[in-house]
């Protein structure tokens, strides 16, 4: 008769001089009979003792989850299983291109081999401190712990582990990082320098608005408006989606042999199922923004009106009725975009390399700083989510005060006829 769950058996195996510990587990599925099949976690040392305080330890887990996993797994088998099956059910495509990328380069060639049970901080910590040793940045060190901690949190959620091991220590620890920005003269010769073209007016538009680069260059000619209110209505981004092997699934069973997923015959686009996208052309989408706080509206104010009406009136139209365009009608790729804003600087005569096109973003802020806007303000402005934003929301933040904030940003920039 099988013992029941939580029982347990102590035994010495004498051929090969182990005391073994047998833990009766509840059954999942049944024999061809129709009896359950039994299940057990066993537990083998030369020490007694070891043995007995496991069976304690894993008893006390079974009572406190109803199960516990029986058979080993590694590390690597089972965050390849996270990234496929799991994951992209619930993160946004581009979070899972981050996640297989510091998945494969940090944490399985270190840990791998582990088995997943056998997980320890300690092994957690060799993964950070290779990480380091390689000279990569506390900011990656800890990004790398947050995928691996989320990963184990599923597997821990599951009964495969009987407690996360990121759980029990502490994340890296972030470097103070400091930001080379634009200051507000440079932003002012930025915008001035490149006046009367195109992509004079993209840079400003990124000066302008403090929009990220997707919302700026996802800009659709029917979410901006001229009249009554001038504003630019904010609720989609572009992006460029990869493509995921299907052909590497369960369902098919086999590999196409191609290296790039958006070459496989069994392709698909890797996203979870609430995830609101549209396609424009080959591997860029307009997405909808991470958080509800990136569905914004801003203020449309001098240059930037004049700006955005100068490109209506001497670029021609588009398919997908993009404001920002290639030459050729094509959406613009958001790297392409970031490699071509250094030679924009460079020729505002501006000798900062290390300015990302992102970091205009912080340029903006702190213009709006300097020009005195109320923080709830800036923050409705840039989007940024935390419980100010949502106070502001709460209280109803009115557009007047987000209009005069971004017309004091206008005045510092050289536009005194808006200072009245």
């Amino acid at each position: 008769m099988a013992r029941g769950k939580g029982e347990g058996s102590l035994a010495f195996d004498e051929a090969k001089g182990l005391w073994v510990g047998r833990l009766e587990l509840p059954p999942r599925e049944n024999n061809p009979d129709g009896t359950p099949k039994r299940r057990r976690r066993v537990i083998r040392s030369k020490d007694k003792a070891k043995v007995i305080r496991e069976m304690n330890a894993f008893r006390k887990q079974l009572e406190e989850r109803g199960d516990l996993p029986t058979a080993s797994q590694t590390t690597a088998s089972w965050l390849n299983y996270w990234l496929r099956e799991i994951a992209p059910h619930e993160r946004r495509p581009k979070t899972m291109v981050s996640y297989r990328s510091v998945v494969a380069t940090h944490v399985i060639p270190v840990i791998g081999r582990t088995r997943l049970d056998k997980l320890t901080p300690t092994d957690i910590r060799r993964v950070t401190a290779k990480m380091q040793a390689d000279g990569a940045s506390s900011t990656s060190q800890r990004n790398v712990f947050s995928v691996l901690s989320a990963a184990l949190r599923q597997a821990e959620r599951e009964g495969r582990i009987g407690r996360n091991p990121c759980e029990l220590m502490d994340a890296p620890r972030k470097a103070v990082a400091r930001l080379d920005v634009l200051t507000v003269d440079e932003a002012r010769r930025l915008v001035n320098a490149l006046d009367g073209t195109v992509e004079g007016a993209l840079w400003a538009t990124f000066i302008l608005t403090g929009a990220r680069r997707g919302e700026v260059l996802g800009f659709e000619w029917d979410s901006i408006h001229f009249d009554g209110s001038p504003r630019i209505e904010l609720s989609w981004q572009l992006q460029r989606l990869g493509w995921s092997h299907g052909c590497e699934s369960s369902r098919t069973g086999y590999s196409c042999g191609f290296i790039r997923g958006h070459a496989c015959p069994d392709r698909w686009l890797d996203v979870p199922a609430d995830y609101e996208y549209r396609h424009l052309s080959n591997g860029l989408y307009l997405t909808r923004p991470k958080s509800k706080a990136g569905w914004r509206v801003i203020p449309l104010v001098e240059p930037l009106y004049s700006l955005l009406q100068w490109v209506l009136a001497n670029t021609p139209g588009n398919e997908w009725g993009l404001v920002f365009t290639n030459p050729d009608g094509s959406p613009i790729d958001p790297d392409k975009a970031s490699k071509a804003w250094p030679a924009a600087l460079k020729q505002a005569g501006i000798s900062k390399p290390r300015v990302r096109l992102h970091d205009a973003r912080h340029t903006t802020v702190d213009l709006l700083y300097a020009a005195n806007v109320p923080e709830d303000v800036i923050q409705r402005i840039v989007g940024h989510s935390s419980r100010a934003m949502s106070r502001s929301y709460a209280s109803g933040a009115d557009d007047a005060r987000a209009r005069d904030g971004m017309t004091r940003v206008s005045g510092l920039l050289g536009f005194p006829m808006l200072q009245q």
